[in-house]
């Protein structure tokens, strides 16, 4: 099971490739779940796919991977070479699920650098169970049997000695209906490997086919040393020459859920920790944008030799050196535009993913789910998705768990039997809106707000809470409106971890429900976290940087605007509307800030429908700016005191970026959620 010392590089590709033809076999699957059998092409999209898995994984030396694509490779190609064979469609979709998802855990302890340890035997023999029954319709004609014997020697250090031997015995079946081996028992890896390793695997066997075909059978077999083979002039029954092993008959493929030790189990493999992986993980580019990018290269080389040239030119150049200016700065914003639109990835691999976790619970929960999905070409950044995974997979789960009826129940409502989840993304401004909303029993106001009241976090009086309000406290850590803990729910962690994460990527989120009707949550998430535009103002001595999406305005104040409400509170008056304020300088104690309203300036502030006017010194200017990590050890309480970030400013000075949505209360900690109803 161990694989070869290979470079990083080749090892990333491996594990990169292997995950993406994972998901297109996956894929391929979840297209045809409602279909009786599988297309021409989906049987060559799967062929391929296995076979391409098995070639890399024996070429990396993973025996166990290269095993299980193997035998669910000769399953395909027994398909793809009858066109008109039999079989349950429903029971070979599911065996070849449970081949993606032990490879995908094979492939996730790799990726952490740790040696692949799962056992395929129990799969491998399903998928030649299921092979034998394909075959069972068509007779083997007993002519001139002979009698056989090989001795078949496996190149040292390949691993898994007992599973090829057993590969033999099965692909045997085909030439043969009864024969003998040594050992006897191969699944016992204890009392086999250690034989065939110092004696061979050796099988007496009849069969009617010639030496030179009994020849090349056993010439295929992978990772061979070598074998003998003899053949005998006795064609009776071998008798007392050896005991005679019959092969037993094969049952059909289980399509009953639990039949097999691993048919109930919901297999999700540990992956690679997300934040490790987001410098080093892989993306797939469009070959247009390479080429652009080499383009812009090659321009910036041009625009730098101008830009030098000019400097060497002196007072003679200014005008020269003044276009050549112009013309880098054009060329260096084209070239980070291209470079962001690399690290963008749309939406459908993530889509899509989560119609696998739909069908594994509905077969869980005995539920009838389809998954719709809209707008899945939308692009995000690829950190982004990576951070939004886990919280998409939870609202979906939830959603077939809480929100979509069972189908009885569904029927006794004039519903129809079948509930539906709709995943949409589309672009609003410069960020991108994902929904998750289902046809469901809808989220309960009433319950919601007992159960709130029961753990202390509303007031008994609590009746002029909204909607949005009460909703929001499905966010708390720990809620949870059930009784009963289950597999998928009951601990109140699932929508805590949407609310953190979503929040992580300075991303907000917002319920709507209508009772017996549905509900839909939607995650506002920026489209980048690498580049923003932004308002860089000044605070006394320090810098901070406003995302100019979320600047509404700006204005001088008049002190007669200014009022005091009755709790003590700034508000301005502004075209009739009171709006809060902020001093900036108050919030992070910044020192030589100015106090007077009528020596600054205000800026208005707006998202999802609220808003907050901030108290500043003077506007720097507007530009685009990278954004910075906070060091690890303040970047929780910054990220509290409303700071998602740094950047470096061209005059050297550092600048705090302000994270607006947590200035504007729409926190997780307020238990309250901001709430734009269409």
């Amino acid at each position: 099971m161990n694989g070869l010392d290979m470079s990083d590089s080749l090892m990333e590709m491996y594990i990169f490739e292997t995950f993406q033809l994972l998901e297109q076999v996956e894929s391929v699957i979840l297209d045809n779940e409602h279909a009786s059998a599988f297309s021409p092409r989906a049987i060559d999209d799967i062929f391929r796919n296995m076979h391409t898995i098995k070639g890399s994984a024996a070429m990396m030396q993973y025996s166990g991977i290269a095993e299980i694509g193997h035998a669910i490779e000769d399953l395909f190609h027994y398909i793809r070479a009858n066109p008109g064979v039999d079989y349950d469609f429903q029971a070979l979709s599911s065996l070849v699920l449970r081949v993606v998802d032990f490879i995908k855990a094979e492939v996730a302890l790799i990726a952490r650098a740790e040696t692949p340890s799962g056992n395929p035997v129990s799969v491998i023999i399903d998928i030649h169970s299921f092979l034998a029954v394909l075959k069972q319709p068509y007779p083997v004609y007993e002519i001139e049997k002979r009698y056989y014997q090989a001795v078949v020697r496996f190149q040292e250090h390949c691993q898994m000695e007992n599973i090829r031997a057993y590969n033999i015995v099965h692909r045997l079946q085909e030439i043969s209906d009864s024969f003998s081996h040594e050992p006897p028992d191969l699944l016992d890896e204890t009392c086999s490997v250690d034989p065939i390793r110092e004696n061979g695997f050796r099988v007496l066997f009849y069969t009617n086919r010639d030496y030179e075909e009994v020849h090349r059978f056993f010439a295929q077999t992978a990772f061979l040393e070598g074998f003998e083979l003899i053949v005998g002039v006795d064609e009776s029954e071998p008798g007392d020459q050896s005991e005679v092993v019959y092969v037993p008959e094969l049952t059909g493929p289980r399509s009953e859920a639990g039949n097999s030790p691993d048919d109930g189990d919901i297999l999700e493999p540990e992956m690679p920790d997300k934040r490790d992986n987001a410098r080093g993980g892989m993306i797939s580019v469009n070959v247009s944008k390479l080429d652009k990018l080499m383009d812009l290269v090659g321009e910036l080389v041009i625009a730098e030799a101008m830009v030098t040239g000019g400097e060497t030119a002196g007072g003679a150049g200014a005008g020269a050196n003044a276009k050549a200016n112009g013309h880098l700065r054009k060329i260096t914003g084209e070239l980070q535009d291209i470079v962001m639109s690399i690290r963008m990835v749309p939406l459908v691999s993530t889509f899509h993913k989560m119609r696998r976790v739909a069908r594994d619970m509905c077969q869980k929960l005995g539920k009838q789910v389809e998954i719709r999905i809209i707008g899945e070409e939308t692009e995000l950044d690829k950190n982004i998705i990576d951070r939004i995974s886990d919280p998409l997979m939870h609202l979906v789960r939830n959603a077939i768990d809480h929100g979509i009826e069972p189908p009885e129940e569904r029927l006794a409502q004039g519903k129809v039997a079948n509930g539906v989840i709709t995943l949409e993304a589309r672009n609003n401004g410069g960020d991108v809106e994902i929904i998750v909303k289902d046809d469901g029993k809808g989220l309960n106001r009433e319950r919601i707000l007992e159960r709130a009241r029961e753990v202390g976090l509303v007031s008994e009086n609590a009746s002029e809470l909204s909607d949005q309000e009460i909703y929001g406290v499905i966010f708390h850590p720990g809620f949870s409106t059930k009784e009963q803990v289950s597999e998928f729910s009951g601990r109140g962690v699932g929508m805590d971890v949407v609310s953190r994460n979503v929040e992580a990527v300075g991303g907000t989120i917002s319920v709507e429900s209508i009772r017996h009707s549905g509900s839909g949550v939607t995650m506002k998430i920026p489209l980048t976290l690498a580049i923003i535009d932004g308002m860089n103002v000044r605070v006394g001595d320090s810098r901070f940087t406003l995302p100019t999406v979320a600047i509404m305005e700006s204005f001088r104040p008049k002190q007669s605007d200014v009022i005091i409400d009755p709790d003590g509170n700034e508000m301005i008056m502004l075209r009739g509307i009171c709006y809060p304020i902020l001093r900036l300088y108050e919030r992070f104690n910044c020192k030589l800030s100015e106090t007077s309203f009528d020596k600054g300036i205000f800026v208005m502030l707006e998202q999802e429908g609220r808003n907050l006017c901030l108290f500043v010194d003077e506007l720097i200017g507007q530009q685009q700016v990278v954004v910075k990590t906070l060091p690890r050890y303040i970047k929780q309480t910054m990220r509290r005191e409303g700071i998602a970030g740094c950047a470096l400013l061209g005059d050297g000075n550092i600048s705090l970026i302000i994270d607006v949505a947590e200035l504007l209360g729409m926190g997780r900690r307020n238990a309250q959620l901001a709430y734009n109803r269409r």
